[in-house]
């Protein structure tokens, strides 16, 4: 659905080279915030961290933690171009849930006094208060919206527009929209019947890397991002879950996943000594020291097969439940955000191999 850059104009190329490089900017900022700020919350709190087993990375796999209010929980959803308003039906953003100040007003936020010391322009991406105000706002229920600012005519100016923003979209009907979109339907879900449906429904969660269990902020998520594939700009959303212990990006670059991963010893000093490795990896990686181990930023990222892709006859097919739709990609740690100098190392963990530095 996504227009390639060569099918744009160079003012939308503009806009677009402007937008991949805040969504890089977010990218850090949401990491931080999902994953070492939560990290740093559960000591402050005496709590040990719930590191994500390696099983629960596998695709399809079920995660079974339960909700923990240390963890920061939150959707963003960030859009190349404004949200048409033919979605507003499905994203409930409307005057109500504006960022303006009169609607801040009514909020009761902790470290900024919204009500009496919100300007319009720190809304904007390009300002320093942006973020303040973003983190405010993220223990706000459901999402927050950033998108392009539609009256700007001659500046690529992005704002944090909306806030309590709802997505109200059917599981069936998403479910049927990526199954005419992969050509497993013609027309309707139930077209072959109630056990293709609900299979195809399972099928749509594993599309976006969630068991079909799962609900609340995951499954708002899915259904956002599978709504703003249909059109022609590009768009992420972001789900910090409590419960998955996770930050996952859903975008047109497929899925990725965030996570926190405790290295040991022998681990570090053999990432340090690898010359795939970084001599220097416990000062640019690690978010945390303890005697025997450190805690470092993993990500994980997905990529589709043959059976999650559009066939390229464009022909109907069948749709095979037990076939697995996603594989891991690739695997890497991430160094802090602080240094930017430093590129993220392959670490191969999720299935067991002698070398995951190879």
């Amino acid at each position: 659905m996504w227009l390639h850059r060569n099918e744009l104009s160079f003012e939308e190329k503009r806009t677009r080279a402007v937008y991949r490089a805040l969504r890089d900017e977010l990218d850090r900022y949401l990491i931080d915030y999902s994953l070492v700020d939560s990290f740093h919350n559960f000591l402050k709190a005496g709590r040990p961290w719930p590191f994500v087993e390696k099983r629960e990375l596998k695709p399809r796999a079920k995660v079974s933690e339960v909700e923990n209010a240390l963890m920061n929980t939150f959707i963003v959803i960030f859009t190349e171009q404004p949200v048409p308003a033919e979605l507003k039906k499905y994203i409930r953003y409307f005057s109500d849930n504006k960022v303006v100040k009169e609607n801040l007003g009514e909020l009761k936020l902790a470290g900024l006094n919204l009500s009496d010391r919100f300007q319009t322009k720190m809304k904007y991406f390009e300002t320093n208060r942006f973020y303040d105000l973003l983190r405010a706002l993220m223990p706000v229920d459901y999402a927050l919206l950033i998108q392009r600012d539609g009256t700007a005519r001659h500046k690529n100016r992005f704002m944090l527009s909306h806030f309590h923003v709802r997505i109200d979209w059917l599981i069936d009907s998403a479910a049927e929209t990526l199954g005419r979109e992969l050509r497993y339907i013609s027309k309707d879900l139930y077209e072959k019947g109630d056990d293709f449906a609900q299979a195809m429904t399972e099928k749509l969660f594993e599309y976006y890397s969630f068991h079909h269990t799962i609900s609340g902020r995951r499954t708002a998520a899915m259904l956002a991002a599978q709504l703003l594939r249909q059109m022609e700009f590009f768009s992420a959303v972001y789900v910090s879950s409590s419960e998955s212990r996770t930050l996952t990006s859903l975008s047109e670059n497929g899925v990725s996943k965030y996570t926190l991963l405790q290295l040991d010893n022998a681990a570090i000093a053999q990432i340090e000594a690898h010359p795939h490795g970084n001599p220097d990896f416990a000062n640019q990686f690690l978010i945390h020291r303890e005697k025997d181990y450190g805690v470092a930023l993993f990500h994980v990222v997905y990529s589709y097969n043959e059976h999650s892709k559009s066939p390229a006859d464009g022909k109907l097919r069948e749709l095979k439940p037990d076939v697995q739709w996603l594989r891991v990609r690739n695997q890497l740690l991430l160094p802090k955000s602080d240094q930017a100098g430093a590129r993220p190392i392959r670490y191969q963990v999720i299935y067991d191999q002698q070398d995951p530095l190879s």
